[in-house]
């Protein structure tokens, strides 16, 4: 089994992530692990899978997500749930066999893979959504369903 931690998957800054959102790239997944939490306001074209549900998830998440480039998860301040998802989705491809990215895998030059499916980069966005909205919350091409006054309190 690979060397798979939550230190090996990288951080993506909410700059890169808004660039990619815009070009409505359909090699791009979005992967809001948010529960209750949820409501507010979402990146545009994610899809929630709520953390309380992923264990049962996972196998039809890794099946699903097979021809997307780039997966980014991400929770309210991406410190637990949204790096936790990406571990465990991670671990989940590997059981099921596809292939792991390099960025994702400390040890992927050690054990080359040959497969026909390329390897998905996956990610966590760093700071979640809470510091995703301070910047893109009230721009409509890349947040939907945004609640300004949900956010105006600490989070």
């Amino acid at each position: 089994m690979a060397n798979i931690s939550v230190a090996s998957v990288p951080r993506m800054s909410r700059e890169t992530l808004s660039t990619l959102v815009r070009s409505k790239s359909p090699a791009l997944a979005v992967i809001d692990v948010r529960d209750s939490d949820y409501i507010g306001g979402h990146i545009i074209g994610c899809r929630n899978v709520p953390s309380s549900t992923l264990d049962y998830r996972l196998p039809e998440l890794v099946r699903t997500l097979v021809d997307k480039e780039i997966v980014v998860f991400h929770c309210a301040l991406s410190q637990q749930r949204g790096p936790s998802a990406a571990l465990r989705y991670l671990r989940e491809k590997e059981r099921l066999g596809f292939p792991i990215a390099a960025a994702n895998n400390q040890n992927a030059a050690a054990k080359p893979r040959e497969s026909s499916i390329s390897p998905q980069r996956v990610y966590v966005l760093d700071g979640g959504f809470v510091k995703w909205q301070e910047l893109f919350g009230s721009d409509k091409n890349l947040t939907e369903d945004y609640q300004k006054d949900i956010w105006e309190e600490d989070y």
